[in-house]
Formats: structure tokens, sequence, C-alpha cells
């Protein structure tokens, strides 16, 4: 069992930086970001893997966010940079056990934190 608590939402400037944590218990393999907006799906921003040494990116966060995991803390981040307004939404936290069901659709979820970036 995975139980994954987000923080570190909040309202930013564009082009400003924040950064997300997710404190996580278990060991889960595989963890990710995703991204929703009202009315849309949640897309995956940002994946890794159990020793942080593969990683993933969207196209539309690539060279501005950075995921990464401390395990020892039993942290998952997401650091991003260079905000811009379509940043906005939802972020959660996902874990799972095996890559392939970490990219399609996790396991576990946490319930989220809020990221507002206005221009």
């Amino acid at each position: 069992q995975v139980q994954l608590v987000e923080s570190g939402g909040e309202s930013v400037q564009a082009g400003g930086t924040l950064t997300l944590s997710c404190t996580f218990s278990g060991d889960p393999d595989c963890m990710a970001w995703f991204h929703q907006t009202p009315g849309k799906e949640r897309e995956r921003v940002a994946t890794i893997d159990s020793r942080g040494a593969l990683k993933q990116y969207s196209d539309f966060v690539e060279d501005r966010f950075t995921i990464s995991r401390d395990n020892a803390k039993k942290t998952l981040y997401l650091q991003m940079t260079s905000l811009v307004p379509e940043d906005t939404g939802m972020y959660y936290c996902a874990a799972d056990f095996d890559w392939n069901s970490c990219v399609r659709g996790p396991a576990y979820w946490g319930q989220g934190t809020q990221v507002t970036v206005s221009s």
C-alpha cells in the first residue's frame, strides 16, 4: 500500500519558480507528477524510476521542470521554473510498482495541490 501527500502549491507570477513535494509511504518503484485543469484529463508531466536514474518529461515542461526523489526522506519533488499561465492547475503525485503502469495509469494517487500562475 502506498499513501501520497502533496504540498507546495501556491499562486505565483509568470516567470517564477515553485517546488512541489510529495511525501510517500511504502516503497513504490515508479513515481510521477500529473497536471489537470478543469474539464480536461490528467496529463503526465514527469516520471521517475525507483533510483532516480530514469526520468521522462512531457514536451511542454522539458527543460523547465525537474523531477527528483529522496528515498531516505520518502519525498518526491517537482522543481518548476519559468512558469507560464498554462502551468496553472492541480498537480497530482502518483506511484506504482511497474513503470508501464506508472506511465499509463498509476494505481496510487495523492489528493493534489493547486498551482496558479498569473501573468
